[in-house]
């Protein structure tokens, strides 16, 4: 009851620190007497080589773009610099779900048929996130594609689609396919798929949508969230103000009306060549499918584009996302969310912009390049460099990459499971957000200022505070193997349970230990006297077996650091 009692006192100083923490050659010739004079053209100066990334910079940027630093990372990051690592991590591949869509479809009916009542886990295979969350972690914790994964991750808190409203695993996991692959693709591409996806077509009602009484649920958060925003743009990201000062909205309700109408006639694939009559017959993990007869074949207009009477379904839906994608506002828009959840809160609005031209045109002339974006997001001068340490720097990590940057600095092997188990219970459980505006909106504001943001601090709450902290300590100074998390087979696919490789640190002595944490979390901001604090707390803790002195040691300094502010917040 004491360790509780004081991990809860220090917790809630946590939460004042952690928040106070975010605000922070050519030739010449000539005639004379019939003869050229060649002057040679100069030896051409060889391209200076690259400086090499500082292993601070290099942690920064595995903050931004993995799932958490290894000290692997770290030196691939040095030996081929910024841009060749991006490189690298632009042809990697590893991760996927749509194993997962592709069994779970074909079998989606099972526990609804009767078939599987004897399986006490029929519904939690088919019927739920779980599967889909547990290899999303397995792979953040070991697959080799990060920065794709990392930018899908991102992806899924901007185009929301969630467990809580459609539980359907096929589903989900056709979903964050969709993601994974339009990670690193084009945003069109991926606006399109996420528009004609079974999945999407049930969360936000576009499947079924009549001509009799258009669904505008697709239709508004499309504009509102996944393109355009509310709100006209400048390119870095600024409203546009009237002649009042006020916003100048980007769309009407009548514009809703006309995205919707043109939306109409579309329903979910079925599942072995049933009938479109057929509701218990749905593909969830398909795009959807076209039905005429709910088709609205008139005109329809918004935001200047017309869609004239007798147009295809196709190009009715083409012609509403080809109007949001080039939409002025939408490569602000995009660029300044994924700004916000890789590398900082508050961008300034060069940056923004900065991102935001690459959006519309990645210097061969294509619009939404996805690949150009993302390496303008992480080789911005504002994302570059040692730790920044200006008020407006930096962002609190949400739960989820608290866990996985954690335990992917102590060493873990997982299926998953165990992240599951928790992450609900830290207020994140991945694919299962509260609503369609994520767990936390962008605009959240900084407590006490009134111009800074600190989206991820909505989770902190005080009793969130203290179920993180006891978490950590739960999986570093209480984490070895015997854990139920770690080792109960819950009858899911692909269990293999989780271990910790606490080897690695008991072959350190205190004063290197320290050193693997301060760059691997803290990318070397660690001062002096917080090193003193740290082998002080170490030298605490005495064991007869000096391979088990060293663990306890080890685990008792990653909590300390993993419950930081310094930890928490990524500069």
């Amino acid at each position: 009851m004491e360790r509780v009692r004081v991990r809860g006192m220090v917790a809630a100083s946590w939460l004042a620190l952690a928040t106070l923490t975010a605000c922070g050659g050519g030739g010449k010739s000539g005639s004379g007497g019939g003869l050229v004079s060649v002057t040679p053209a100069p030896t051409p100066t060889p391209a200076p080589t690259p400086t090499p990334p500082s292993t601070t910079d290099a942690v920064r940027l595995a903050k931004q773009a993995t799932f958490g630093p290894t000290q692997e990372i770290v030196d691939r990051i040095v030996t081929l610099g910024i841009n060749g690592w991006i490189d690298e991590q632009f042809a990697a591949t590893g991760s996927r779900y749509a194993d997962i869509a592709g069994s779970t479809a074909v079998l989606g009916n099972y526990c609804s048929a009767g078939a599987g009542m004897g399986d006490l886990n029929c519904n939690r295979k088919f019927f739920s996130r779980e599967p889909v969350a547990m290899r999303f972690y397995a792979d953040a914790m070991v697959a080799p594609d990060q920065l794709r994964q990392r930018v899908a991750f991102a992806l899924s808190q901007i185009v929301v689609a969630s467990e809580t409203e459609v539980n359907r695993t096929a589903g989900i996991a056709a979903f964050q396919q969709i993601l994974l692959d339009g990670a690193l693709g084009n945003y069109r591409d991926l606006l399109m798929q996420v528009t004609m996806s079974g999945y999407m077509g049930d969360y936000l009602d576009m499947a079924d949508s009549s001509k009799s009484a258009p669904s505008e649920n697709y239709a508004r958060e499309m504009l509102q969230l996944f393109s355009i925003g509310p709100d006209q743009l400048n390119m870095d990201g600024t409203r546009r103000l009237d002649a009042t000062g006020g916003a100048i909205p980007n769309y009407s309700t009548d514009d809703i009306k006309g995205v919707a109408s043109a939306l109409t006639g579309w329903t979910y694939a079925r599942l072995n060549g049933a009938a479109i009559t057929d509701g218990n017959a749905r593909d969830y993990a398909s795009p959807m499918v076209p039905n005429p007869a709910r088709y609205d074949t008139g005109v329809k207009t918004f935001m200047g584009t017309t869609v004239p009477a007798g147009a295809a379904q196709q190009d009715s839906v083409a012609a509403a996302v080809n109007t949001a994608f080039t939409h002025p506002s939408t490569a602000p828009f995009v660029s300044k969310a994924l700004i916000q959840h890789l590398v900082t809160a508050n961008p300034s609005p060069a940056y923004v912009g900065r991102v935001a031209a690459r959006f519309a045109d990645n210097g061969s002339g294509v619009r939404g390049d996805m690949k150009a974006v993302v390496r303008a997001i992480l080789t911005d001068a504002e994302a570059r460099g040692p730790v920044r340490t200006g008020s407006t720097d930096g962002k609190v990590k949400d739960p989820i990459l608290l866990l996985t940057s954690l335990m992917r600095v102590v060493g873990m092997s997982t299926d998953g499971y165990a992240f599951v188990t928790q992450d609900g219970g830290v207020l994140q459980p991945v694919f299962r957000s509260p609503s369609v505006f994520n767990f936390y909106p962008l605009d959240y504001p900084l407590s006490g200022n009134p111009v800074l943001k600190s989206p991820a601090s909505k989770l902190m709450t005080t009793a969130n505070v203290v179920r993180l902290h006891n978490l950590v300590y739960n999986w570093t100074v209480s984490g070895d193997q015997a854990r139920g998390e770690f080792t109960n087979n819950p009858g899911l696919p692909g269990w293999a349970g989780s271990s910790t490789q606490w080897a690695t640190w008991e072959a350190l002595e205190v004063d290197a230990a320290i050193e693997r944490i301060n760059l691997l979390m803290l990318a070397n901001a660690m001062t002096e006297p917080q090193k003193a604090a740290l082998r002080a707390a170490a030298a605490a803790i005495t064991n007869a077996n000096p391979s088990l002195q060293a663990r306890r040691r080890a685990q008792m300094m990653l909590y300390i650091v993993g419950t930081s502010p310094l930890f928490l917040v990524d500069r």
